[in-house]
């Protein structure tokens, strides 16, 4: 039995740390692993932008920008040529690509049904031959997606597509359901909301990719132009599990 359990498909024992000093040594030296923002201060507070295997949340109240900020940072990852897999729970596939067209084109939203169909997939296609990164947006309805899924669509992607994601979206967190809790246990929401972002962090461990949410602020952050950890929705246990956390402020200036 003993012999028969050493025998795995798993060939990473773990990081050696005398024999496997030259790869940390790349590593540390190396500017490929990070995804960066378009926005120059974040990079400098990030040192560089999004790293692999972490769970990056950006906090705003109801109607406070968390998907467009999600859907700016997913067509500026897609214009620097990275595979990008946006999973939305809140809106539909549909309204998900009309941002990203507005933004990627350079059209208001409203602008974009007065363009005629043969000027659109020019555009289109321009980008494509533009960009060489993918964009999957899959829709998931909400209180029902989980990791589970998420980890099964990944899955699917690399065997029909031939698509492995370079970052995913997850649009957003605090209405992703659970793999470990049923939705009628009687788990309290700290427990549940804290279970789904470390179930999120782990998907972005497995893949080796940045994994970037969002998540809402309690009625104490909506009403403050200076939101901290503390004012987060249902759990605070998203803040223990977080790598970076940031927060969408909007000021009556």
């Amino acid at each position: 039995l003993k012999d028969a359990l050493s025998v795995s498909f798993e060939t990473n024992v773990g990081h050696d740390y005398y024999e496997d000093q030259k790869e940390r040594y790349e590593f540390y030296h190396s500017d490929s692993i990070r995804l960066p923002f378009d926005i120059e201060l974040l990079n400098k507070i990030t040192g560089g932008g999004l790293t692999p295997k972490t769970l990056n949340l950006v906090m705003a109240p109801p109607g406070g920008g968390k998907s467009i900020f999600l859907c700016h940072c997913a067509t500026h990852y897609l214009r620097l040529g990275k595979n990008v897999l946006y999973i939305t729970l809140e809106m539909a596939e549909e309204r998900i690509a009309e941002r990203i067209d507005a933004n990627l084109l350079g059209y208001r939203i409203d602008e974009l049904k007065n363009l005629k169909e043969e000027s659109f997939a020019k555009k289109i296609e321009d980008c494509k031959a533009k960009y060489k990164g993918k964009l999957i947006i899959k829709e998931f309805p909400p209180d029902v997606g989980n990791s589970l899924q998420f980890r099964h669509l990944i899955e699917e992607l690399k065997v029909k597509k031939k698509f492995v994601p370079d970052v995913i979206v997850i649009d957003y967190l605090n209405i992703c359901s659970s793999s470990r809790f049923k939705n009628n246990s009687n788990a309290n929401t700290y427990s549940i909301v804290k279970a789904v972002s470390e179930e999120l962090r782990s998907i972005g461990i497995q893949c080796d990719v940045p994994i970037l949410s969002a998540i809402q602020l309690n009625r104490t952050g909506i009403a403050s132009t200076d939101p901290g950890m503390s004012d987060v929705a249902d759990s605070i246990g998203t803040q223990y599990t977080a790598d970076l956390a940031l927060s969408i402020i909007s000021t009556p200036e």
